[in-house]
């Protein structure tokens, strides 16, 4: 896990070097992004255009947080923490928050991941028939 201070664009570029990292065999690696201004950065397009980087970035069209998955897991955390429920102190509302992200989403994943990621299922063209 990378701890930064802000997202920017140097933390972008922290985040593609330790997916590389993370899949050393791979020969390209594809990031699907949002469009936060830093993920264009002419510094992330610099450190993307050096020769022997395996990663190739796509952007989610704008104003559709609904093909984000990350917008669909907030959604389903404010569902669960945030949604009719007052906590005491700061620090109640980030130990709640990190427990249901780092405890209740990887152990409810089998549930809760229809919810995240339902919008990229395969479909069988078969299964539909065009009118027209």
């Amino acid at each position: 896990m990378l701890d930064v201070p802000a997202a920017d664009a140097m933390s972008t570029i922290m985040l593609l070097i330790a997916i590389q990292a993370m899949y050393p065999r791979k020969r390209l690696i594809h990031v699907f992004l949002d469009n936060a201004r830093y993920h264009h950065a002419k510094l992330v397009q610099q450190w993307l255009a050096q020769p022997g980087c395996r990663i190739k970035l796509h952007f989610i069209p704008a104003y559709c947080p609904h093909l984000d998955p990350i917008e669909r897991l907030w959604g389903l955390m404010h569902r669960h923490i945030t949604h009719n429920r007052c906590h005491a102190t700061f620090k109640d509302f980030r130990e709640a928050i990190l427990e249901f992200l780092r405890v209740e989403v990887p152990r409810k994943w089998r549930d809760y991941c229809d919810e995240v990621s339902d919008n990229f299922r395969i479909t069988d063209p078969k299964d539909f028939r065009v009118l027209g």
